[in-house]
């Protein structure tokens, strides 16, 4: 499965860039991510819980993601599930670029998911209904550092 998303900001890539730079910075405006926290290794690395309701029944995934493209100076970051265990898993790969034009910016996203966590389209629906509420949500936190 293969999801891109953009966005259209009101501010400069710097300042979008904060925001998708840092797993951790997610939470505050993507609900799929519960919880996002530091792996402790030292590494540019966090412990992610994935968290959706679908009609009366939640689902929820644990992944490790380490960055493993970081470009401030480009504004483009790549995120990749990289679980400390030996075990072979399905990729989850999450790159984010900011372009800037003209003091307003363009946050391109793609996700790549290469497994079967959800069928039926349930994974794209949820997905579809995350990345509406977080274009809201981002646009809300910029406009309001701006």
């Amino acid at each position: 499965m293969d999801v891109h998303a953009t966005l259209d900001a009101p501010c400069g890539a710097d300042q979008l860039f904060a925001y998708v730079n840092d797993l951790a910075q997610y939470p505050l405006w993507m609900d799929l991510l519960h919880r996002v926290e530091p792996s402790g290794t030292g590494e540019p690395a966090w412990h992610v819980e994935l968290r959706a309701r679908v009609g009366p029944f939640a689902r929820s995934k644990r992944l490790r993601m380490r960055r493993t493209v970081h470009d401030p100076a480009a504004h483009r970051v790549v995120f990749e599930r990289a679980e400390a265990d030996g075990r072979t898993h399905s990729p989850w790969v999450l790159r984010a670029e900011v372009l800037e034009d003209d003091g307003t910016s363009v946050l391109h996203m793609h996700l790549h998911y290469g497994g079967a966590l959800w069928t039926a389209g349930v994974l794209e629906r949820v997905l579809a209904d995350q990345i509406t509420n977080g274009r809201k949500r981002l646009t809300e936190l910029v406009r309001s550092t701006h």
